[in-house]
């Protein structure tokens, strides 16, 4: 579980800006790579025609006598695809059976694991063979892939800080010197990061190290990645070195039904986009890339019901109808930003205790401002108003979201969530709204 767990957000930054929406070939953003951790052969950085060579990350160790580390090194191979009618000549597009293709910069995905090895020096190569291979396409012509070869190599170095073992692990593009920026992307290791698993130990978080560890943490240097605990909370065996700066314990949203290739995606904002393509765009980005093509596809496919996941939480509106339950209290340690902290609460159902009278959505109340947030609550003295929503903020103070009864545009205003806000000692309870 830690495994597919560590490999799910492992993925995300694999392919990272590997496609960009509108995900065509054509689009001027979509003509040269913008992922993360492009080890690009040596000298590429330096004669402006790639990047840095080299990720390397330091973490901590704490734990049993000889504990071990198995080390999984992932990138992207780039695999030129190119388009040839039947007689081997170049084209722009082969089209045949309503399908298109077109000459493209696919990638290979590469993965070696290393270990267990002992917590000692090891220099590991990675060699990455290039190759060929030939697609026919019945009646049309023929594509051809090619690929460099990769040569890198995987560095783990240790030496002791106090009790812990301060482990260095650097992996680097060792190939011959590019010619040219082409050159220079098709041998390059892209989306580079490490999955290490530590056997008898455990790793210390670096960024909430505890205190004993403090000190030998702010020690740990890290160039082009940064490592995070990459198990579930309270796990600490797995370890994710990743050239986009994550948070500990990071994990895919539950709702997300597939890559967008931006991790910091807005899956519904993206989905509706690719909704609103037409056949023509849909049929160039299926051409472009058979990853483009699945996620057409099932943009395409998502149900009613897919796109109220990705909307939001979705609750049960009749919970609580008999005996709305108040806003409940957030344990100590739970952060605002943690989600356990923004499920616990439901603004339709949630209610205030004012008087001894709960207040929750439906409720009447009598306004009566007095912390002058606004000056136009002045005109809202003495009016009565419906409760439409219980709000906590993130300083766990509680909020009356109303519409006044005698507005006109109240009907309007909660249609498209346009409420007042009160604090629970600026409303009075009323049985009905006459009183």
């Amino acid at each position: 579980m830690t495994g597919a767990r560590a490999r799910a957000v492992a993925d995300a930054v694999l392919y990272e800006g590997y496609l960009l929406y509108p995900y065509r070939a054509s689009s001027g953003k979509n003509q040269s790579r913008w992922q993360f951790g492009v080890l690009g052969p040596p000298g590429a950085a330096d004669s402006g025609l790639g990047e840095d060579a080299t990720i390397s990350a330091q973490c901590l160790v704490e734990g049993g006598p000889e504990p071990t580390v198995t080390l999984t090194v992932r990138f992207l191979q780039l695999q030129h695809r190119g388009v040839q009618d039947s007689l081997g000549n170049p084209v722009a597009e082969l089209i045949a059976d309503a399908e298109s293709w077109i000459s493209w910069d696919e990638a290979v995905e590469c993965e070696q694991v290393v270990g267990p090895l002992p917590l000692h020096g090891a220099l590991v190569p990675l060699d990455i063979p290039g190759g060929s291979d030939i697609e026919t396409i019945e009646g049309a012509g023929r594509l051809v892939r090619t690929r460099e070869p990769v040569v890198a190599e995987l560095e783990l170095t240790a030496d002791r800080e106090g009790d812990l073992t301060r482990l260095t692990i650097a992996v680097r593009n060792t190939g011959a010197a590019a010619t040219d920026k082409h050159d220079a992307i098709a041998r390059s290791c892209i989306g580079a990061h490490v999955i290490a698993e530590v056997h008898g130990g455990a790793f210390v978080s670096l960024l909430e190290p505890p205190d004993d560890a403090a000190l030998a943490a702010a020690n740990c240097r890290q160039h082009r990645c940064f490592p995070v605990l990459a198990g579930p909370p309270g796990d600490s065996d797995v370890l994710l070195i990743s050239p986009i700066i994550l948070y500990d314990h990071p994990e895919i949203a539950e709702q997300s039904e597939g890559a967008l290739f931006d991790s910091t995606e807005i899956d519904e904002i993206l989905t509706l986009r690719v909704m609103t393509m037409t056949d023509e765009e849909k049929a160039q980005a299926r051409a472009t890339d058979p990853l483009a093509a699945q996620l057409i596809d099932r943009c395409d496919a998502m149900t009613p019901e897919s796109m109220q996941r990705l909307h939001g939480v979705l609750r049960d509106p009749h919970l609580g109808e008999e005996q709305p339950r108040l806003v409940p209290e957030i344990p100590d340690g739970v952060d605002w930003w943690d989600p356990f902290a923004d499920n616990a609460v439901a603004p339709d159902t949630d209610a205030v205790l004012v008087a001894g009278v709960r207040v929750a959505k439906g409720s009447h109340v009598r306004l009566h401002p007095s912390r002058r947030a606004d000056a136009q609550d002045l005109f809202f003295d003495g009016k009565l108003a419906r409760v439409t929503a219980v709000h906590e903020d993130v300083d766990g103070q509680a909020h009356v979201a109303v519409v006044i009864d005698d507005d006109p545009a109240a009907d309007l205003h909660e249609w498209y969530g346009r409420y007042l806000y009160f604090a629970p000692d600026e409303v009075e309870p009323v049985s009905s709204p006459q009183k």
